[in-house]
């Protein structure tokens, strides 16, 4: 934004004591002024004691004169040196900010000194730059991690396609079905990372919803996907109440489930899903049997497109979106996420979103 320019910071303070110090000086003088008058003993012979007066009056200004010129030149020159020097932090903090909008996160104030209001906004300077610089390499990294995934089936295609196009006697059959396979992986990647997008920019209306409805719901969809597998769900709980987005929070559940179902032990497997409510908040918590895993490699599993174990026993090979979709959503309503290994093997999974006052008709 173009701005007129006008008085430095800088000036205006210098010009702020100067003159703060003047008005002070002309009051000091003012004061002894009146005090010496009414102190003068009377002096008599008439026009000789008003002559006395008049010089001592002259005297007194030009004496009073001298000290004001001092006090301006003191006051401008030390109000210039003083505003320097209080201001020299906000340099370090402008010059930081520059440096931001030029691209550079990577440098801190790192301000010196004991705390004061200065200090403070230097602090927060550098927690916000250290957010940024975190948040930016975890898009970069994002966006090339996508870009490597979405290449992937594209390039299958084009490989497929490649080969029908030099053996016109290759299975047409055979040919379809796996572009179909690989186009639906990509659309379910372009999907997710939509979805990952939209519940970043929190773009998305906020009504009351039960959280244990979404994991009822959630769990009667996939428990043919369970049944296929082998797998035994058991869900329990009470009504969760919050505000958040009906549609995401499906998602949510639904990718929760779904993870603990195609990650488990084949055949005998069993998934755990409970909700809750505690002291402000809401519980979802979704456990699965399966190999055990170490708390190291359990923190990683929410990183976009990390598969965790191999999945020899799953044909469903997901696109490594689905826990950085539950961190993302959990996040956009205020909620947190917490991976803890079981100790029998598999994983725990809770989700805490803010508890909101039942709906009255419940």
């Amino acid at each position: 934004m173009d701005r007129a320019s006008g008085l430095s910071v800088r000036l205006k303070l210098t010009l702020s004591y100067a003159g703060f110090l003047m008005l002070a000086g002309v009051l000091m003088v003012a004061a002894v002024w009146v005090f010496l008058l009414r102190d003068l003993p009377e002096v008599k012979g008439g026009i000789g004691g008003l002559q006395v007066r008049r010089q001592l009056a002259l005297n007194y200004a030009s004496g009073a004169g001298v000290v004001m010129a001092f006090l301006l030149v003191f006051g401008l020159l030390g109000g210039w040196i003083l505003a320097g020097r209080m201001l020299s932090p906000l340099t370090r903090i402008t010059h930081a900010t520059r440096l931001a909008t030029a691209g550079s996160l990577s440098h801190r104030i790192r301000l010196p000194g004991r705390k004061d209001e200065f200090r403070e906004l230097a602090d927060a300077f550098d927690t916000m730059l250290a957010g940024l610089e975190a948040h930016v390499a975890e898009q970069q990294r994002f966006a090339a991690n996508a870009s490597h995934e979405l290449r992937t089936p594209l390039a299958i295609s084009k490989a497929l396609l490649d080969v029908a196009r030099t053996d016109p006697n290759h299975d047409t059959g055979e040919l379809i079905n796996r572009l179909h396979a690989v186009n639906t992986r990509a659309i379910d990647l372009t999907e997710a990372l939509l979805l990952v997008s939209r519940a970043e920019r929190r773009s998305f209306t906020r009504e009351r919803v039960d959280l244990s409805l979404m994991a009822e719901e959630a769990t009667e969809t996939l428990l043919p996907l369970a049944e296929k597998h082998g797998v035994t769900v058991e869900t329990r709980g009470d009504i969760t109440p919050t505000i958040g987005s009906q549609a995401l929070l499906m998602q949510l559940a639904m990718n929760l489930v779904h993870n603990a179902i195609v990650h488990n032990l084949p055949e005998q497997g069993t998934v755990w899903v409970s909700t809750g409510v505690r002291p402000r908040t809401v519980v979802l918590t979704v456990e699965n049997t399966g190999e055990k895993l170490t708390p190291q490699r359990t923190s990683t599993l929410t990183e976009p497109f990390r598969r965790g174990t191999e999945r020899i026993h799953t044909d469903h090979a997901g696109v490594g979106l689905g826990l950085a979709i539950v961190n993302t959503i959990a996040h956009a309503h205020d909620g947190t996420l917490t991976l803890t290994p079981r100790s029998e093997g598999g994983i725990r999974v809770t989700v805490e979103l803010p508890a909101t006052a039942p709906h009255t008709d419940r």
